[in-house]
């Protein structure tokens, strides 16, 4: 089904982002795909845009006009190398763009958070996780989908080792985690982006939570 809708993906060089940008790109639905990017992709599609910016000096006049806006944002503090940094990245860039999002017109905002999201948590990850969540929710979108999956399966443009032994550990253990604890078994990135995807068009309104397995089942109802 084609539309005249446009989407922003922000974060396209990540796991769950590069995905999406590649169903995307290969779907009619959207008639306009911005990127948001620090540094060029080289993306060779007629549909595609790539605005290269400063995150840290983002504008209103640097965000397209769009109905839609993915955010896949995020890092780890290795990366990152200080909460300050992190919260920067997990934190602020998010709200940042939701807002200026909200102001340009935008309709819908889906956002990759975490399993554990808790601004109440003693971890410091997931109470970021929690705290963006909860920020997001103040802020009047139509729709508002929050995506929590657990550790993720797939190729990445980078190393994180911690995450490669985890995927190692919780795919053995995955079969042993049954009721509840289904949400913590390890999910496909692919998945989530697909999921996104489908939530992003039934136009659903008021705010949204998907863990695992509920992203699990939604991204298998249109295969």
């Amino acid at each position: 089904m084609e539309t005249n809708k446009s989407a922003l993906i922000v974060g396209a060089t990540g796991l769950i982002g590069g995905q999406l940008l590649r169903i995307l790109k290969h779907h009619p639905y959207y008639q306009k795909i911005y990127v948001l990017t620090r540094r060029t992709l080289d993306i060779k599609n007629e549909r595609v845009d790539e605005l290269v910016v400063d995150f840290d000096k983002l504008s209103i006049d640097e965000l397209p006009q769009v109905d839609d806006i993915y955010c896949c944002l995020g890092t780890t503090m290795k990366k990152a190398g200080s909460k300050e940094a992190f919260r920067k990245v997990d934190y602020h860039y998010p709200l940042k763009i939701a807002s200026l999002g909200i102001e340009k017109g935008a309709k819908q905002f889906m956002l990759v958070s975490s399993m554990g999201a808790d601004k109440n948590s003693r971890f410091f990850y997931n109470q970021v996780k929690g705290e963006v969540e909860e920020s997001l929710g103040s802020l009047d979108y139509q729709a508002l989908h929050i995506f929590r999956p657990s550790i993720l399966l797939g190729e990445r443009n980078e190393n994180r080792t911690g995450e490669q032994i985890g995927q190692v550990v919780m795919k053995t253990l995955s079969p042993l985690l049954l009721g509840g604890l289904k949400n913590y078994r390890p999910i496909k990135g692919k998945r989530v982006a697909q999921a996104m995807f489908i939530a992003a068009k039934q136009n659903l309104q008021s705010a949204h939570l998907f863990e695992s397995e509920k992203i699990k089942v939604l991204a298998k109802s249109e295969l």
